[in-house]
């Protein structure tokens, strides 16, 4: 069976609250908070990029877990804010974590989704034999123009998964797709920022490619939300993945664990992996996951996940990485100055 061999995340700890922004751009704080249900966000250092973050949440994960990097024969990093249009993310990745030269790499985008696409393709060539791990990662440091809508939740982080069948903590049961051609969000070349359809992003984005991908894993695998102990969704903002959690029939104690987009702000390839990451991080052999991604465009990927004996085994070693609750403490607050600064929106004249 093929699972999930180990996990890591990293998270930047600077952070800026939300009514920061709004301070600036003259936007109510607490209707925004209401609304979207995020407070604040985490914000890159000025020397990192998806690509530092890819390698220390891959570094995080090889440190649970006693792998050889050279039997890693696959590193797919699906990003949407790779630092090179032109040069991969995946070879950075791969060379940084150990791996041999004997492997394939490939950055993957598809907006929000692309760390999850990274996780089934690694799955298929393990499966098929071809690799004994695969290593998958969604990174990000969003982009929101400033004064967007976006700029409220685009946020910086990402989570790495090593794929493989060698003893797992968690097995992949099943993963299946839903995708249509929804133009909700892009980001033509050479633009700096990404913009949206507004209220299209919702419907027919988000909640029609989550629901269809979650309704068709609920139908070929025969199985209900009461047969699920957690499930993660999608988490542009808190409101979204509540809502499509209690239409789909899935309670709030199920996606509490994974629901850290309030404090954290969307990671967008990040975005689910690390909630699956902080399910992982809480859960017990014979725990069973559901997770959805969604990235606009349009398509969404949903995964039936059961945790084994494994994860509390001598083998695998929770504790010798931080856990996402661990590395969404102590933040660093910026002003908006400071903030614009880091992303890179204040550049000095030379």
């Amino acid at each position: 069976m093929v699972g999930i061999i180990s996990y890591g995340v990293y998270i930047p700890r600077y952070r800026i609250k939300v009514e920061e922004i709004a301070r600036v751009w003259g936007g109510n704080a607490s209707d925004i908070t209401g609304g979207l249900g995020v407070f604040e966000k985490s914000v890159p250092d000025l020397d990192e990029d998806a690509a530092t973050i890819a390698v220390e949440a891959a570094r995080n994960a090889l440190l649970r877990r006693k792998i050889n990097p050279v039997d890693i024969g696959a590193v797919y990093v699906g990003s949407e804010s790779h630092p090179y249009a032109v040069k991969p993310t995946a070879c950075t990745v791969g060379e940084a974590v150990g791996a041999t030269p004997n492997m394939t790499a490939a950055d993957y985008e598809f907006a929000c989704k692309a760390g999850t696409a990274a996780i089934q393709t690694c799955m298929g060539l393990v499966k098929s034999g071809m690799i004994k791990y695969g290593l998958a990662i969604g990174s990000d440091v969003s982009q929101g123009a400033p004064g967007d809508a976006l700029e409220y939740t685009a946020a910086a982080g990402g989570a790495a998964y090593v794929i493989g069948n060698d003893d797992p903590i968690a097995t992949i049961h099943h993963t299946c797709s839903f995708t249509t051609d929804t133009p909700d969000f892009w980001r033509r070349e050479g633009q700096d920022y990404p913009r949206h359809g507004g209220r299209f992003t919702g419907d027919p984005g988000y909640f029609k490619h989550v629901k269809g991908a979650s309704n068709l894993l609920l139908e070929q695998t025969k199985k209900s939300p009461k047969d699920f102990t957690y499930a993660v969704f999608h988490q542009p903002n808190a409101k979204f993945p509540q809502k499509v959690a209690r239409d789909l029939g899935f309670k709030p104690e199920q996606i509490k664990p994974g629901l850290v987009v309030p404090h954290l702000g969307n990671t967008y390839s990040g975005a689910s992996p690390i909630g699956l990451a902080a399910t992982l991080d809480i859960a017990k052999p014979g725990d069973t996951i559901f997770v959805c991604s969604f990235g606009s465009g349009a398509g969404s990927d949903a995964f039936d996940i059961e945790v084994t004996d494994a994860i509390t085994s001598d083998m695998f070693h929770r504790n010798a990485a931080p856990g996402v609750e661990k590395l969404l403490k102590d933040p660093i607050y910026l002003d908006y100055a400071l903030y614009a600064k880091h992303k890179g929106k204040l550049v000095m004249q030379a």
